[in-house]
């Protein structure tokens, strides 16, 4: 997958997850929750567009731990507000599995890096 694949993915994600959290209840726990989700999944998406536009090595991994850090406080808020209203799992199910697809993406090309990384510094 290229990274502008992977790129539109993380955008597609983050506009379903903001459409999903449109439609919960308007009580102020689901605000709070809808607008905390809608920031992480947003962040997760536009700094892995950022990451794709790295510097250099070190700033593509740096981008990608806050990759990894949004991607998981996303999962953390579906979990949250399948926990207070079980009947919004079966439309929060196929966005947590994405969100995990991402994650582990996103774990792997970290690990990636990080070789790359330490391959460079023996060099010189």
């Amino acid at each position: 997958m290229t990274s502008q694949e992977l790129n539109t993915r993380f955008k597609s994600w983050a506009v379903a997850i903001v459409g999903i959290a449109r439609e919960w209840p308007t009580r102020y726990e689901y605000r709070m929750i809808s607008n905390q989700i809608m920031r992480s999944a947003s962040s997760a998406a536009c700094n892995y567009r950022s990451a794709c536009r790295r510097k250099s090595n070190k700033d593509f991994l740096n981008k990608l731990k806050i990759v990894e850090e949004e991607l998981d406080e996303s999962m953390f808020w579906l979990e949250f507000v399948v926990a207070l209203t079980p009947s919004l799992k079966k439309d929060v199910v196929p966005l947590f599995k994405e969100a995990n697809e991402l994650l582990s993406i996103t774990v792997a090309s970290i690990s990636t890096i990080r070789k790359t990384i330490k391959s460079q510094k023996r060099q010189t």
